[in-house]
């Protein structure tokens, strides 16, 4: 058996050619991968209802999935994580079930493409409009950071269409914005404020009936996207007055790049100490984290610096790693915080 759970006692049993063990526990790359020693099985104590991905290390260094394992990864980042499951991974109840198949109950997908003028390059997203979507009402706006994954893998926009189907939110326009070199956009950089409103908010509020209001307008991401949309909207409070942010990349300064290096290790918590001298007291934040990734310590201090600030947020945490299984879980108490209508 590849993988064997009790209780909170994870076994990983290697298969042949195996060096050594990685995966969330060891933030991957991150910290020193677990060596495979007299081709003895890895046992290790994983929190109850963990998602774990993982992968093995051969005698080149270079990771290979699991032979034994075909329990895929939802991410698409690699080809080789395998997972498994101490007990069974929370889901949320809105993941429960079909999504609307009727049509008037379904949101609709505006592609968007141009060519880029602050960041050079073909650039891409979707505006994706409510179910009944009428233009003489205004609706509120929220700009998500690598587009493409919450649409396509974070299934944003359905779980959009969940949520309205049970009443349980007030609609929005969402805007799914596809970036080119995410590390130098979203790695604090102030020219994507710049991008934001010289070339995507233009098109949208002139194309939808959009808020144009701070409190009407969000910003969406997670990671880097996370970092980017908070200090971004932290920067600009005219302009912005929500964020939502899955595992942000708290661990960053302006000196921790140089070109499209960036440094999410040792760089330091700027924005929380910039923040703790200029409140964000226009915000009303939506922050969550994995309890398997290496940025769990940087968002606890980030909550409890908001909350010590009396800034208007929730904090929450998810059984997993750095990755799309702890965001898509996260994602439906976000929209509903953002959202809930007050019926």
């Amino acid at each position: 058996m590849a993988v064997s759970a009790s209780g909170t006692r994870v076994t990983f049993s290697p298969p042949a050619g195996a060096a050594a063990l990685m995966g969330d526990f060891t933030d991957w790359t991150k910290r020193p991968a677990i060596p495979v020693v007299n081709a003895q099985p890895i046992t290790l104590t994983l929190p109850r209802g963990a998602w774990v991905e993982y992968a093995w290390i051969g005698a080149d260094g270079k990771p290979f999935a699991d032979p034994d394992n075909d329990r895929l990864s939802v991410n698409p980042w690699w080809t080789y994580p395998r997972a498994a499951e101490v007990g069974v991974y929370p889901q949320h109840e809105l993941w429960h079930g079909e999504a609307p198949t009727d049509p008037a109950q379904r949101g609709t997908a505006h592609r968007l493409a141009w060519n880029g003028q602050v960041f050079p390059g073909k650039r891409r997203g979707y505006v994706y409009t409510p179910p009944g979507y009428d233009a003489a009402r205004t609706y509120p706006v929220y700009y998500v950071q690598d587009g493409v994954a919450f649409f396509r893998t974070g299934r944003l926009g359905e779980l959009m269409d969940r949520a309205l189907e049970r009443g349980l939110i007030d609609p929005a326009v969402l805007v799914f914005v596809e970036p080119g070199e995410r590390n130098d956009e979203y790695y604090l950089n102030d020219r994507y404020f710049e991008f934001l409103v010289s070339e995507v908010m233009p098109v949208v509020e002139a194309g939808y009936s959009v808020s144009r209001a701070p409190g009407g307008r969000g910003l969406w991401g997670a990671s880097l996207g996370g970092l980017i949309s908070l200090y971004t909207a932290w920067c600009r409070p005219e302009v912005f007055g929500k964020v939502v942010s899955h595992s942000g990349a708290f661990i960053a300064a302006p000196q921790g790049r140089v070109g499209n290096q960036i440094d999410t290790t040792t760089a330091g918590e700027w924005l929380r100490e910039q923040l703790e001298g200029r409140p964000p007291r226009n915000l009303t934040l939506s922050l969550d984290t994995g309890t398997l990734e290496w940025l769990l310590s940087p968002n606890r201090r980030m909550a409890a610096t908001l909350s010590d600030l009396n800034v208007p947020h929730q904090y929450r945490e998810y059984p997993s790693g750095h990755n799309w299984v702890t965001w898509r879980a996260a994602l439906p108490e976000a929209l509903l915080y953002m959202q809930g209508n007050s019926d």
